[in-house]
């Protein structure tokens, strides 16, 4: 009787094993709000949390305002390996470009990442994604060095741009056929918005929400994240068509 008993136990745990086994390999998928932005960020290995994190807040609090349309944010990555930030924090990509069937995307938000000024560019199968993607949202926006890696997909050709301050001429020096701006924290033109980074991401990202809602909505989103907000005190530039 003591051995069914064990030899049944063993059964229950190998059953349990299995399971919980199967049940971390079923795959995440964000929700998905309808009539909304598909908002997509970018990450990958060595990605600065605040670059990713910054406009992903702002974006995501649009879901708790009425009568807009609001934002869905998730993350999508080359393969399906976790990304180390350069920070240390451990991210599972919501979508992977290679293989996953992705939603349309309407917003393309670059944040910088360790190696956006050398090895990053030379990943073609990422510069191809980028294009293909940009082509057709309607807003393609970066943060910090995220705007090295729009540069080298050829997407800031004749569009007024910046980056992170320091890093300004060195962009300079490698796309000299490119308008690089200083002294001011992002720039929009056409569909690209590109920013200096840093803390300065929210900025950028509440811009883009007083863009497409108006003066009340960003405020109300900046408020909820206890950040000053005026737009008439932010160095931008805004290049009219």
């Amino acid at each position: 009787m003591r051995i069914l008993i064990i030899f049944f136990t063993l059964i229950l745990l190998c059953s349990a094993c299995q399971e919980a086994s199967e049940s971390t390999n079923v795959k995440y998928t964000p929700y998905l709000m309808e009539d909304a932005y598909n908002v997509a960020f970018l990450i990958m290995d060595g990605v600065y949390n605040t670059e990713l994190t910054a406009p992903f807040d702002i974006f995501h609090h649009t879901r708790f305002r009425d009568s807009i349309k609001p934002m869905n944010v998730f993350t999508v990555a080359k393969n399906e390996d976790v990304v180390t930030s350069f920070e240390g924090i451990r991210l599972i990509p919501d979508f992977h470009y290679l293989h996953d069937s992705i939603p349309s995307i309407d917003i393309l938000v670059i944040p910088s990442a360790e190696h956006h000024l050398d090895s990053d560019l030379e990943d073609t199968i990422m510069m191809n994604w980028v294009r293909k993607v940009a082509k057709n949202s309607e807003f393609v926006t970066s943060h910090c060095d995220g705007a090295f890696v729009l540069a080298e997909a050829g997407l800031l050709n004749n569009v007024v741009a910046t980056t992170f301050p320091s890093d300004i001429e060195l962009m300079r020096q490698k796309y000299p056929e490119l308008d690089i701006r200083d002294n001011v924290l992002f720039v929009h033109d056409g569909k690209f918005i590109t920013s200096a980074g840093g803390a300065k991401s929210f900025e950028a990202a509440l811009y883009l929400c007083e863009y497409l809602y108006g003066k009340t909505i960003a405020q109300r989103l900046a408020e909820g994240l206890v950040i000053d907000w005026n737009l008439d005190e932010v160095a931008h530039l805004v290049v009219e068509d």
